[in-house]
């Protein structure tokens, strides 16, 4: 599946992960957050961290990162999003 495809798709076919990351893309920050609370694992962690980046909370997303076993990201916004969203996509 590409980014596009993965944009065009309805809340109602994601869950998870992918879920989030979804209504961060339609710009819906709280809720891709609410979503992003409740995935346990390395991958919740990621998408929790990116999130908190993005909102500007750098302590907070700083401890997601270390959870998400990943360094601390701190290049474009979008660029990350996306590399989330294809990394995930490529797994399904």
């Amino acid at each position: 599946m590409t980014i596009a495809e993965f944009r065009a798709m309805r809340a109602d076919e994601l869950s998870g992960v992918l879920l989030a990351l979804w209504w961060d893309g339609q710009g819906d920050w709280d809720r891709a957050h609410e979503v992003a609370q409740e995935i346990p694992g390395t991958d919740g962690a990621w998408v929790h961290a990116y999130l908190h980046r993005k909102e500007g909370d750098l302590g907070n997303a700083s401890y997601w990162y270390s959870q998400a076993g990943r360094p601390v990201a701190s290049g474009d916004l979008a660029d990350e999003w996306q590399a989330i969203v294809s990394e995930i996509l490529t797994r399904r």
